[in-house]
């Protein structure tokens, strides 16, 4: 049986997302340390001119001390979500499947969001629904530095060089630019729709991602 530990993200990446596609039991890390620059708090979209970045931002404490992801609220004073939704919009109104996902996905962008944490798990029980994954779900309850299920945390890191290579889809802007690969799920499921489950589930990972003693 795969059980594989994860953090929420924000719309995660393909690689993760496939990840998870893969597995029977997803735990996701939610006694961790609050760190920067990773998908806990941004995804990557495809655009026009290339890969675009969506960015939530968070409130940082005043005394500069570490947070617990749990504890990090969002900054609502700049209107992010209206601006990742007018973004998604201008980016994929013409994919295939936007307006088969859109009235699912709108209340993530018009409902106000306050825990990033609660906003990732929220997003994920989503994702999972639209996608049709229908793996265990549960959270940790004490952070471990070696669990004894197959540790995935680091896929959360938007700065990590991966050896991933997914198969190539056909993206809506593809006339633009060459194929971007791993993207934000969204991208494959704007383009691929129904297919996204079959697609997350073939694709082909590297080897730290698989349980131990497997190959």
């Amino acid at each position: 049986m795969k059980k594989i530990l994860v953090h929420p993200s924000y719309f995660p990446s393909i690689e993760q997302m496939a990840a998870i596609a893969q597995a029977e039991k997803v735990v996701f890390e939610v006694e961790d340390n609050y760190q920067k620059q990773t998908y806990r708090n941004r995804a990557y979209i495809a655009h026009s001119n290339g890969e675009l970045l969506l960015n939530i931002p968070i409130k940082h404490s005043k005394n500069g001390e570490r947070q617990k992801m749990k504890n990090i609220l969002v900054e609502n004073d700049f209107p992010w979500q209206d601006l990742h939704w007018k973004s998604l919009q201008s980016a994929y109104r013409t994919s295939p499947f936007f307006e088969y996902y859109e009235d699912d996905l709108e209340p993530l962008f018009s409902e106000k969001v306050e825990s990033l944490m609660d906003y990732n798990l929220r997003i994920a029980e989503i994702l999972f629904e639209l996608i049709g994954i229908e793996a265990e779900v549960s959270t940790t309850k004490v952070y471990e530095v070696s669990p004894e299920i197959q540790d995935l945390r680091f896929l959360v890191n938007a700065k990590r060089k991966s050896t991933f290579q997914p198969e190539q889809y056909t993206q809506v802007h593809e006339a633009n630019h060459p194929f971007l690969p791993n993207l934000s799920v969204l991208d494959l499921l704007f383009n691929e729709g129904p297919n996204s489950l079959i697609y997350l589930e073939e694709s082909s990972l590297p080897c730290g991602h698989l349980p131990r003693g497997e190959k």
